[in-house]
């Protein structure tokens, strides 16, 4: 998971001097899709949680502002999330 350290944050403000992930906190990383390389914050998640798949808030996938990006857990590397499609 040291690789994950150098990532920028799902959720970030755009003008954070540092965006990265932030020591005592648990992430995964997104595959893919439109926020391909960012990190998600999943500290306090219970394991239902992090089997099952977000949507995620974005304005840069297929359905522009209100649209969502889906990931779900990899099997068998749970550390990554993969893209799984937009949705409005």
């Amino acid at each position: 998971m040291d690789e994950l350290m150098r990532g920028r944050v799902y959720g970030a403000d755009h003008d954070d001097p540092d965006p990265g992930p932030r020591p005592g906190r648990v992430y995964r990383e997104l595959v893919a899709g439109p926020l391909d390389g960012l990190l998600l914050d999943v500290t306090g998640w219970t394991e239902r949680q992090l089997q099952e798949s977000v949507a995620l808030p974005t304005e840069i996938g297929a359905y522009g502002a209100g649209g969502h990006a889906q990931y779900a857990p990899r099997i068998g590397e749970p550390g990554r999330w993969d893209w799984r499609g937009d949705t409005p």
